[in-house]
Order: C-alpha cells, then structure tokens, then sequence
C-alpha cells in the first residue's frame, strides 16, 4: 500500500527490498539486515510486519501469486460460464496468458518478479515448494478438472504427466528469454510481442497434451 504522497509504504518498501535482494543474491546469502538497508527500515519494521525471514519469503511470493491465480481462475470463470466445454486451447490461455503477462508488467514488478522464479528453479528448497503448493492448491483443483474435460481419452495420471511438463514450459520461456535470442542471433524474442509468444507456447503445449500416450508407458493401460 502506498501512502497518500504516492511512495510506497513501509510494508511495500521492505516487500520490494526483499524481492530485489532474494532474486538477485538468493534467499540464504541475504540477511534480514541487508533487506532492512535496501528498504531503508529497521528491524523492528520486519518484526512487526513479518515476524520472520521465512514469513517474509513468503509474504514476497503471495504479493504476486495470490492475484495471478485470482485472475487465472477468473478467465477460467468466463470461460466455462459461456461454454459448457471450452476448448483446450482456451483453457491454456487462461493458465499461462496471466504469467506471461506479468513477466512484461513493470509497475506489477513482474521482471524482478520472474527473476525470483529463476531463482527457485536454481536453488530448490522444499521451504518454497511449500509455499508454492499452497498457492497453487485452488489452481490444480480448478484446472485439473477442466483439462480432463478437454482430454477424455488421457487417463488422469497422464493429465499431471502432461501439466507438469507443459509448466516446465511456461516457467523456462519466463525464466530465460535471454536463450531463445542468443539460439536464434536475435530474430526470435519472447519478450517483444507478449500475446504472440502466448499463442506460440499455447499451440505447443495442446499438441503436447493431445498427443498419443506411448507404447508401454509404465501405468497407462493399452
């Protein structure tokens, strides 16, 4: 919340504080005291707001994911409340547009945001995963279904299979934009035109989703 001359308050300074700092040095090489320095607070302020490191890492991730899922499940929402059965292309769009987007929103702090999901993809931490599997509980249960409305014919094993690779996807087009221009000597960019690159992940995660189970695949019967 930002005060009433516009600069942000001291809850969103050390928020942003430690976003910054656990993106760029990671969550066990920051102190608490170089956050309360970037933030320009004590750690009194902390204390009071967070009470502990690990309450603030994650106050730093559900800032951002609480109204990311919020806007995910309300696409979904419209969707399924104008068609008994959307399409699965249109299911994936309200799953990874949201992500996608944000990557590019900087007054939403999307591109340090990002950062931070790098971040954990290099320094796994069964902390965050924590954190992440509360915070995307409402999102499995609400996707999960509709994707197996989309694809009767995968058994419901294969479903998970499937999402687990398809957000592989979506967090490494996130997470590593810089590749696809350097593998492409800068004719491919993710980041220049958002709603195309949305599309081009979409069309490939359905034709990864719709595609045959393989032959002898361990506990998908034939």
């Amino acid at each position: 919340m930002t005060t009433a001359t516009g600069t942000p308050g001291t809850k969103d300074r050390i928020l942003d504080a430690a976003e910054k700092l656990f993106a760029d040095e990671g969550f066990t090489a920051t102190s608490l005291r170089a956050i309360t320095t970037e933030a320009g607070v004590n750690l009194a302020a902390v204390n009071y707001h967070f009470g502990s490191k690990d309450r603030l890492i994650e106050a730093v991730f559900e800032r951002r994911l609480a109204p990311l899922n919020h806007e995910r499940i309300s696409l979904l929402d419209a969707l399924e409340g104008s068609d008994e059965n959307p399409s699965l292309e249109g299911i994936l769009e309200a799953f990874v547009g949201p992500p996608l987007r944000l990557h590019r929103d900087t007054d939403r702090g999307g591109p340090t945001f990002m950062r931070l999901l790098g971040r954990t993809l290099t320094e796994p931490s069964q902390a965050i995963h924590e954190i992440f599997v509360r915070q995307f509980a409402e999102i499995a249960a609400r996707f999960t279904p509709a994707l197996e409305r989309a694809l009767p014919v995968l058994p419901p094993d294969e479903v998970f299979w499937r999402m687990h690779f398809a957000i592989g996807s979506m967090a490494h087009t996130m997470c590593d934009t810089f590749r696809l221009k350097l593998l492409s000597a800068g004719r491919c960019d993710a980041g220049e035109d958002i709603d195309a690159t949305i599309r081009r992940l979409v069309s490939f995660i359905a034709a990864g989703l719709r595609a045959p189970v393989p032959v002898d695949t361990p506990g998908v019967e034939t």
